[in-house]
């Protein structure tokens, strides 16, 4: 019989996350800390003016590149951020939209893809599917932006570098400094620099400092899915400074042969998205990070999360995958530190549930260790 699966699909593996999160559906009333979904839902005002456009018949397709309104919008937003005087944007089907069009758009194959270890996962499996090669960079043990490694590990293939902060899994919010260097760094080298922001909202000790500040071949994406908890919405942009609009060009094309456009009456509400308040939820989540950290740190060895809602935690005995498999026994879902990592050391708490359930979880895994 003749081989039936393309080669690029078996270059990538069944998620992690989502084996664990299959998972949970078997257990009675686990403590979940393994998905990164909001435990709050998506706020009224946003959801009327979904409702709102779904009745009025905003329900065709839009532009490729998006609603006109809603893209005038985020230009204004980034250009009064960044200062880019005519920003390129092009609307997503979420942020995990727009990395597969930034990939599909930028990396042939053997092209280099430098990457800070530990990662979220969907850089290593679709830039495999492309035929890229990942040069990971290792972070540990504090998980701080290793810029003199990067610099090290630039070559003549390198095609770019994937900076994601605050970070999934470790929730690290790297520091100005180390932002800026990094900067310069590319800038020196000529290397585009592709900044997955989509935790931009959650800071909790300081700003999210973005090397789009610093650094005009900076490729911005952002989203709506973890910020207002509209995960199933597939709602996220991309922006450039005008110097890279042929890279979002190139993204748009694709779009319109793959996704062909982001949902259209999520886009009008996007728009309100854009300059809701969200500080109260932010609030409530630092709340949820302090209860994490405060609840481990003297049984387990964890860097001090600064944003987004994760902990990459040491494993006692050193195998992530085995306490992993221990957790679980004890009706705690997390997820082995390999999904995220070339190494298998640690395990990844997402506290997206309610402060009862953090409080259960952390105690169980402080009998556990």
């Amino acid at each position: 019989m003749h081989r039936i699966i393309a080669d690029r699909a078996n270059r990538i593996d069944a998620s992690g996350i989502r084996k664990v999160f299959e998972l949970a559906a078997k257990l009675n009333d686990p403590v979940d800390f393994s998905i990164g979904q909001p435990d709050f839902d998506v706020p009224d005002d946003l959801k009327d003016a979904a409702r709102w456009a779904i009745k009025i018949g905003h329900n065709k397709y839009s532009q490729t590149a998006g609603d006109a309104i809603l893209k005038e919008h985020i230009e204004e937003k980034v250009r009064a951020e960044f200062g880019w005087a005519k920003p390129a944007v092009l609307v997503t089907s979420g942020v995990s939209g727009g990395l597969l069009l930034a990939f599909l758009s930028l990396v042939d194959p053997g092209d280099e893809v430098i990457i800070p270890d530990p990662y979220f996962v969907i850089y290593k499996h679709i830039i495999n599917m492309v035929g890229g090669k990942c040069v990971f960079v290792d972070s540990y043990p504090a998980f701080d932006l290793p810029v003199a490694k990067i610099a090290q590990a630039i070559t003549d293939k390198t095609k770019m570098i994937i900076l994601n902060s605050p970070c999934n899994p470790t929730g690290v919010v790297y520091p100005e400094e180390q932002v800026a260097e990094l900067a310069k760094v590319a800038e020196q080298r000529e290397v585009l620099v592709m900044t997955d922001e989509i935790y931009e909202r959650f800071c909790y000790d300081g700003p999210c400092p973005s090397i789009a500040k610093y650094y005009e071949k900076s490729l911005l994406l952002r989203g709506f899915s973890k910020s207002h908890a509209m995960t199933g919405w597939r709602l996220g942009y991309v922006a450039a400074h005008e110097s890279l609009r042929p890279v979002v060009e190139a993204m748009t094309k694709i779009q319109q042969y793959t996704f062909v456009c982001a949902p259209t009456p999520f886009q009008d509400a996007a728009i309100a998205a854009l300059d809701y308040e969200v500080s109260d939820l932010v609030e409530q989540y630092r709340a949820k990070r302090n209860l994490v950290y405060e609840g481990l740190k003297e049984k387990f060895e964890l860097v001090r999360p600064g944003g987004a809602f994760y902990a990459f935690v040491k494993a006692p005995g050193g195998s992530g995958t085995q306490f992993v498999q221990k957790a679980i026994e004890n009706n705690v879902l997390v997820i082995p530190g390999n999904v995220f990592s070339e190494k298998d050391t640690h395990f990844r708490i997402s506290y997206a549930t309610s402060d009862e359930k953090i409080r259960q979880g952390v105690e169980i895994l402080r009998d556990l260790c």
